[in-house]
């Protein structure tokens, strides 16, 4: 598959869910849905179990198929089985603090247990990876404060535009800086 700015890969990890198929994902479909919304293609959806080694190897194949932008739901809290954080650490290449941290410091207006997501966000080849929280509630308001600025970074991963500062139609922020 040829790189596009524009492909997603949706990986929802639980024990529970990918079990038993017949229970209903809400998660990872919110995340296909809203990235439908926004322009991209949802290439990739897989439902995957709380395993250290299945999360890496789901998530390699992602990124040796340079699919752009990878999402996880599920796996990010205190529990014993949540390894999503360690499993992408684990083949990240650069880490992208700045994107996790938006986050928890978005949901932590809305909810002090923001504080306890361990999700990371980082990039391997060309691919972005992101880890989002497994309620419905945290995906959607995580990913809705996040996508409207993954557009111009997966631009400048994939050598679109050279640099953050420079302007983008889709940013209101370098209109903002101007006034």
């Amino acid at each position: 598959m040829d790189l596009d700015k524009k492909t997603v890969a949706v990986m929802t990890v639980s024990d529970s869910r990918s079990a038993d198929k017949n229970k209903t994902d809400v998660s990872g479909e919110l995340i296909c849905k809203m990235v439908k919304e926004a322009g991209y293609e949802v290439v990739s959806y897989q439902l995957i179990s709380d395993d250290f080694q299945a999360i890496k190897q789901t998530l390699l194949h992602a990124c040796y198929q340079k699919i752009a932008l990878v999402l996880t739901t599920g796996g990010t809290g205190l529990s014993p089985r949540d390894q999503t954080p360690e499993a992408t650490k684990a083949i990240l290449e650069k880490e992208v603090s700045g994107i996790s941290e938006a986050m928890r410091h978005h949901s932590m207006q809305i909810t002090p247990r923001a504080m306890l997501s361990r999700g990371v966000s980082g990039i391997r080849g060309q691919s972005l990876i992101i880890n989002l929280p497994g309620s419905p509630k945290a995906v959607r308001e995580n990913l809705s404060f996040i996508l409207p600025t993954l557009h111009h970074g997966l631009a400048i991963l994939q050598q679109e535009v050279g640099e953050c500062a420079e302007p983008d139609v889709s940013d209101n922020v370098s209109t903002i800086n101007k006034m």
